[in-house]
């Protein structure tokens, strides 16, 4: 991993990492445990419906690097989570935001997406940076690094797309 130093001397990643969400982006709606898997919450959905448009926009950028930000992870494990993507998604993941031996993991599902991903940013010292979630719930001044999807749309809208190649293409260009 390449370091560079920052003004204040701290040193700051050359990483270049997508924060992916699952429920409301990469497939419109939720999705729900059960004892046959994971299905989604709206029968007519199939989960990870727009993998392929996320595929897309990331083949000009083959250096990042996806971190689940997902709840996926909380409820079925890292390995779970990360397996439950396609290929070409699969690969690039290194990590996740949440992880089981956090002092605080217990209150997980009430700290808000953008805190979660915030402190994996700070912990990791990044600077390069998207994360594609439907929830903002304290992303605090840091909208430019984020493309916020409409739930009942995910990355199936047109207009999300196109704000997450500006997104991407402002960070990782």
């Amino acid at each position: 991993m390449s370091q560079r130093e920052h003004i204040d001397g701290e040193s700051t990643s050359e990483r270049q990492v997508l924060f992916l969400d699952y429920d409301g982006t990469i497939h419109r709606h939720s999705a729900l445990r059960t004892r046959r898997g994971i299905i989604s919450s709206a029968p007519n959905i199939k989960l990870f419906e727009f993998a392929s448009v996320l595929v897309e926009c990331l083949k000009p950028y083959p250096q990042l690097e996806i971190v689940l930000s997902t709840s996926w992870v909380r409820g079925l494990g890292y390995q779970r989570a990360k397996s439950a993507l396609p290929t070409e998604l699969r690969e690039r993941v290194v990590g996740a935001t949440y992880h089981s031996k956090f002092y605080d993991a217990w209150a997980w599902p009430v700290i808000g997406r953008g805190i979660q991903v915030l402190r994996y940013v700070r912990t990791h010292h990044l600077t390069r940076w998207v994360a594609i979630d439907d929830e903002i719930d304290g992303f605090y001044g840091q909208m430019s690094h984020v493309v916020q999807c409409d739930e009942t749309l995910g990355l199936g809208d047109e207009a999300t797309q196109r704000l997450l190649r500006v997104r991407l293409a402002e960070q990782f260009g």
